[in-house]
């Protein structure tokens, strides 16, 4: 569990120390003893080593955007891409957070699937997959994600996966992710939670 502030680990702990383990990934407990203004999740977490990796083997159809996108054809490219799937599934891929660069696969001149990954502590790469909501099924996903791990274990990062929906869980696995854990990420009502409201 993290927590903005020390005064709302503390308010967190109180809360959640009745709370039995295996019920901490389900929204509806959470919201029972926390002012929950957001939910994202429930999600798997998956990640992958060197020796446990399967990538593509047709992964030369995929190009590859600069970080930051700083063309501007590539960036009205990712565009169309994030406006076709829509915020939630933009929000569940994280695409927009990467800070690796974009793999992509294009028909014609449009983007249709990208993935990065975004580097966190501990040496962690946070991989994101968004593919067009209409070629979904067609192993574009699992074409970029597998770029973008071998980009993440090239760089000596440990490739980690957050999945919600079953699809996304798939593509993980077949790329020889292993689940180890659940993960719920919740935003709080601040005032209500530190205040005791």
């Amino acid at each position: 569990m993290t927590a903005p502030t020390d005064a709302a680990a503390r308010a967190l702990r109180r809360a959640l120390v009745p709370v039995p383990v295996e019920s901490l990934t389900r929204a509806e407990v959470v919201r029972a003893v926390l002012p929950v203004t957001d939910v994202l999740g429930p999600a798997t977490l998956g990640y992958v080593s060197r020796d446990g990796f399967r990538p593509v083997s047709d992964g030369d159809a995929v190009g590859q955007l600069a970080p930051g996108y700083r063309d501007l054809r590539d960036l009205r490219d990712l565009r169309g891409l994030v406006e076709a799937a829509g915020p939630e599934d933009v929000g569940e891929s994280g695409i927009e957070e990467i800070t690796s660069p974009a793999f992509v696969v294009r028909e014609g001149t449009d983007v249709v699937a990208a993935a990065g990954y975004r580097t966190w502590p501990a040496s962690t790469a946070h991989v994101g997959v968004l593919t067009a909501p209409e070629r979904r099924g067609r192993g574009l996903a699992r074409r970029v994600a597998s770029a973008a791990v071998a980009h993440a274990l090239a760089a000596d990062l440990l490739p980690q996966w957050r999945a919600g929906p079953a699809e996304s869980r798939r593509v993980a696995v077949s790329l020889g992710f292993r689940e180890v854990g659940a993960q719920l990420s919740v935003r709080l009502d601040q005032e209500r939670l530190v205040g005791g409201g």
